[in-house]
């Protein structure tokens, strides 16, 4: 069988091996691909790989060959799922790799706002600790975790990855969540979501985008949270206003944000986050260790190889 992989640079850079998806079929891989060349290349391939390049129905109809479309990636919605059905085409995602990944990347971003590592480290370096007349300087407020509370919207796997690492550091952990669950109690509290916005000292989202997250922490809910809150997001981007948290920011009722995701990726230059005060953004990295990523290629290449012996497994279009 043929398989191309549209878009395999982010996933895999040089530092992991195809070998195992070579080893089902003859694999052409593509870093990147642009729009206008997408039915191109999948062209007779019988299996296609995506990350974050579109398969629209249109491409569906120029590529009829495809029986497979794995994505490289949680979320599935760069595919025409619903077209895909009509042609009996499963789309295989990978529904969890980087849970411990990413609940540790939100505890970096919060312990870079509790202690300024990098900004430190770069004073240092530029010769500011050598020149100084004291032992020891700080440019930001140095912050203690241990008795704070944490409060994380959104309690799966991911939010109790993150809720694990806040206990132990001495944090109290509150959790809003729609579905509480029994492993999710022995971590945490379950409260509604106002006791979250008005009682955290930290707040992280982990929850999913849907109409009813979009835009949840916005100008209304921040005026509920506590003065000097820190906001965390490695999540969704959508899931925040930017306009208001810059404000907000900028105005010190939040006292700092750490940021792996935004509402439009790449980020645009006038984004408002830029310039808001406070404010680490870092280029939704969290689920990009190796280890992560080498869970995440040995999952997409068991979704072939079952669809291959006819038990398609993480279908999200069944």
């Amino acid at each position: 069988m043929k398989i191309v992989i549209l878009d395999g640079y982010t996933e895999n850079p040089g530092d992991l091996s195809w070998g195992e998806l070579e080893a089902l079929g003859e694999l052409t891989v593509y870093d990147r691909t642009p729009a206008e060349k997408i039915a191109e290349r999948i062209g007779d391939a019988d299996a296609v790989y995506t990350n974050k390049t579109p398969i629209s129905r249109e491409t569906l109809e120029k590529c009829p060959h495809v029986k497979f479309i794995g994505v490289l990636a949680t979320g599935y919605n760069i595919v025409d799922v619903g077209a895909a059905k009509e042609r009996g085409i499963p789309v295989c995602n990978i529904p969890t790799y980087g849970t411990d990944a990413v609940g540790q990347f939100a505890i970096a971003l919060l312990l870079e706002i509790c202690h300024h590592i990098g900004h430190h480290n770069k004073a240092v370096h530029e010769g500011r600790w050598e020149h100084n007349d004291d032992w020891c300087f700080w440019d930001y407020p140095l912050i203690e975790l241990a008795g704070k509370t944490m409060g994380i919207i959104g309690f799966g796997r991911i939010g109790q990855a993150t809720g694990r690492i806040a206990k132990a550091l001495g944090m109290k952990v509150i959790a809003y969540d729609s579905y509480p669950n029994e492993s999710g109690k022995a971590l945490a509290e379950y409260v509604d979501l106002e006791t979250v916005l008005k009682t955290s000292d930290v707040i992280a989202l982990h929850c999913p985008l849907f109409p009813e997250t979009e835009g949840i922490i916005s100008r209304e809910n921040i005026a509920k949270m506590k003065d000097g809150v820190i906001i965390l997001n490695n999540s969704r981007g959508p899931l925040i206003v930017e306009q208001d948290l810059a404000d907000a920011l900028n105005s010190g009722k939040v006292y700092a944000a750490g940021l792996d995701v935004v509402s439009t990726e790449p980020i645009k230059g006038d984004n408002p986050l830029l310039g808001a005060k406070n404010c680490i953004i870092t280029p939704h990295i969290s689920w990009a260790p190796k280890e992560s990523r080498q869970r995440l290629m040995d999952i997409a290449v068991d979704n072939f190889r079952q669809f291959l012996v006819g038990r398609p497994v993480n279908v999200v279009n069944p």
